[in-house]
């Protein structure tokens, strides 16, 4: 049995976590930290798990946790994890952090866009991009999991094969993406009040979001040169989903006849059925089909599609997920998935070996019991 914790069990993407890993009959959850809630039952906060979870709410004491469990999560605010993280923990447990603390691999980077300071920087060099359709086997070994932001994740996932492949010229790449209200947290703000948001829609972080620099590094990474963006955020009135439309040049390339010219309809979705043929998590619609935010809710999964427009020589891109399961707590479990239950306590494997089940979660996933527990504030 894998005993986790998790420190701010409260929030949205924790209480996805909390559903998630309730549904799992080899997790048991000896933690539920919540700052805000101490010594109230978790079930007092959340009353959709009345009767599912009995414990109550504890504080943040990440030294004392460390000697209760195998892994922690934490769904906390940027800069929080860091604040936290000491040697000695890490000698004990796996991090899994759903905040953007690790994710960027330059602290000149992540203090310019996050306005904060860095309070671990020493252990960045080894954190993981916890993204497991990228970052598989380095998933296994690693000490620090950064959990993908919402927004990188479906852009990345959109873009990943024809940047890989070298299909695009990425000095052109724009990105447009659109999320429901829960992707700004549970915290109470006036712009996400139900009169701002309803019958409305709205850019925010115009050239400016903080997820900018993520989504260049990691696409840097998949094209092997510098990559520089537009990426612009769209808030609409729905309660969860995300999703992305991106548009790039196509790029000359040596085609498989050795003639050079743009590559055409077959081998772009070659380059996706490449990468995702053996992807449980990412699906690849058949030709002609849209993502749509509807059909991945409460799901792991990211649906993608894409577009040759041979009139202007681009390619559009499109992705569609659920930003707090596959965007949040859904990709965090994937990645001790990947790191223990596949790599070591179940035998060898990846995530990508676990057998599915109806709604994107691994088979060894008690169905019924996930069924009955729903989305924290979201009745499904």
């Amino acid at each position: 049995m894998i005993k986790a914790g998790i420190i701010g069990a409260t929030g949205y993407a924790g209480g996805e976590l909390v559903r998630i890993l309730m549904g799992h009959k080899d997790v048991e959850v000896k933690w539920y930290g919540s700052r805000s809630y101490i010594d109230q039952k978790y079930a007092a906060v959340y009353q959709n798990l009345f009767q599912i979870v009995e414990g109550v709410c504890k504080d943040d004491n990440m030294e004392e946790l460390a000697n209760q469990v195998d892994v922690i999560f934490t769904a906390t605010p940027q800069g929080y994890c860091a604040s936290l993280l000491k040697e000695e923990i890490l000698s004990k447990v796996k991090i899994i952090d759903l905040s953007a603390d690790f994710r960027i691999k330059d602290q000149k980077v992540y203090e310019e866009w996050y306005k904060i300071e860095h309070k671990s920087p020493q252990f960045l060099p080894e954190a993981v991009y916890g993204l497991c359709e990228i970052n598989r086997e380095k998933i296994k070994g690693a000490r620090i999991l950064a959990n993908p932001g919402c927004y990188p994740t479906c852009s990345i996932l959109s873009i990943y094969p024809l940047a890989r492949e070298g299909l695009i010229d990425m000095n052109t790449l724009i990105i447009d993406a659109k999320s429901g209200t829960s992707g700004a947290g549970r915290g109470a703000k006036v712009d996400n009040l139900y009169c701002e948001v309803n019958e409305n829609i709205k850019a925010y972080g115009v050239a400016s979001h903080r997820h900018t620099p993520e989504i260049e590094e990691q696409l840097s990474y998949a094209a092997g040169c510098p990559v520089v963006l537009n990426f612009t955020p769209h808030l609409v009135p729905m309660n969860r989903g995300i999703l992305v439309t991106a548009y790039a040049s196509l790029k000359e390339v040596k085609k498989p006849d050795g003639s050079l010219g743009l590559p055409d309809a077959a081998m772009i979705r070659a380059a996706y059925d490449k990468y995702y043929q053996d992807e449980k998590f990412v699906r690849v619609l058949p030709e002609g089909v849209c993502p749509e935010t509807k059909w991945v809710e409460g799901s792991n999964f990211v649906d993608v599609n894409v577009k040759v427009d041979p009139r202007t020589k681009r390619v559009i891109m499109m992705g569609a997920m659920d930003n707090l399961v596959k965007g949040a707590a859904g990709t965090g479990s994937a990645e001790y998935e990947s790191d223990v239950w596949a790599g070591g306590v179940r035998g060898p494997g990846s995530c990508a070996d676990v057998p599915v089940r109806d709604g994107g979660f691994p088979a060894d996933f008690d169905r019924p019991a996930a069924d009955c527990i729903a989305s924290p504030g979201f009745a499904r």
